[in-house]
């Protein structure tokens, strides 16, 4: 599906936008001079909003997921206590088979590789090794932790491919939201060494491993966050502040390195990419995203819906498989992977 870009700022509508309000107006209610001097409150507010979210989402997963083989905890980074992941495969596996690698969202700040395991078991029992990667959040810890986290977690994939049934040749690189953002910062990294070294990190994927990339619901310039009501920009406000360490944070170096819309190159690798109608991330960055690739001639299957789709889709859409859009979603993400590791 695809529509023409919208130039305004979407109008808030229900789901993350009307949940973040109500968070945050709680927030502001309890001590707003408290959230203009530091980022922690009105970050640990949002986080218990996307926590409460994660929970009921991957409860509903877990109903009717396959079995899967399950290696879960593994350490890739010694003496990092929030450098984890957990690997699922198809029951019997024994060989090889093409990789996802899923970064978690949860607006840097929330968020753990456990969440919505059951959607990891779905992509398993499709005939892939799926790892769902663990990283330091903010306000602890700060860019470009999670970046260099994820880089070292490469290494750690390659180093045990064969006891985990990895095909470090046919490589896909997936995340959701914040996850999603990481994720294009590691593919763009792999793809272009002098953003790399801008970064300060080295990936150990090369650019022929990494086939494609999954992008769901994510952020990828964050000069164009924010938007609608003042309570919903005050809880993007609060999550960047948290996670760049700045409160001006669009003017930072950092914001520049994670806003990936303006520095990708056409080596970027076949994108799949969506974001539903209700979320106000998709006119502002998923779209823009798309389109910015397409320019470039990268291949990009993208999945997006018109304003009036009904049921109107909320940020994360795609984790709600008891809606038909969310289902088609999985079959895209399934196809386009299975094309790009074929």
């Amino acid at each position: 599906m695809s529509q023409a870009k919208t130039d305004t700022a979407p109008t808030p509508r229900r789901g993350a936008g009307p949940r973040m309000v109500g968070a945050i107006a709680d927030a502001v209610a309890r001590g707003y001079s408290a959230l203009a001097l530091t980022p922690v409150p009105g970050a640990f507010v949002v986080r218990a909003v996307f926590e409460r979210d994660a929970k009921r989402l991957t409860a509903k997963l877990d109903e009717g997921a396959p079995e899967t083989q399950f290696v879960g905890g593994l350490r890739y980074r010694d003496g990092d206590v929030d450098a984890c992941l957990d690997v699922y495969s198809p029951t019997g596996a024994t060989s090889a088979l093409p990789t996802i690698v899923w970064v978690h969202g949860g607006a840097w700040i929330a968020g753990s590789r456990a969440d919505y395991a059951g959607y990891y078991r779905r992509l398993a029992d499709a005939g892939f090794t799926v790892v769902s990667v663990g990283y330091s959040l903010a306000p602890r810890h700060r860019y470009p932790a999670a970046v260099e986290q994820l880089a070292d977690a490469q290494r750690y994939l390659l180093d045990h491919a064969e006891e985990l049934h990895i095909d470090t040749e046919r490589i896909v690189l997936a995340g959701d939201s914040a996850g999603a953002q990481l994720t294009a910062q590691l593919a763009l990294a792999v793809t272009d060494p002098s953003y790399a070294a801008r970064l300060g990190i080295s990936p150990h994927f090369a650019s022929g491993q990494v086939r494609g990339v999954v992008l769901n619901c994510g952020i990828y310039n964050v000069a164009a966050l924010g938007g609608g009501s003042d309570l919903i920009r005050c809880g993007v406000e609060q999550a960047m502040w948290a996670y760049l360490g700045e409160r001006k944070f669009a003017e930072s170096e950092a914001a520049r390195q994670m806003s990936t819309l303006a520095l990708v190159t056409a080596n970027f690798p076949p994108t799949y990419i969506t974001g539903g109608n209700g979320d106000p991330l998709t006119a502002t960055q998923s779209r823009p995203f798309a389109e910015r690739l397409t320019g470039l001639g990268v291949e990009v299957d993208s999945l997006f819906y018109p304003d009036g789709h009904e049921p109107e889709l909320e940020h994360e859409y795609q984790f709600d498989l008891s809606t038909p859009d969310a289902r088609d979603a999985l079959a895209r993400t399934i196809a386009f992977a299975r094309k790009v590791t074929a």
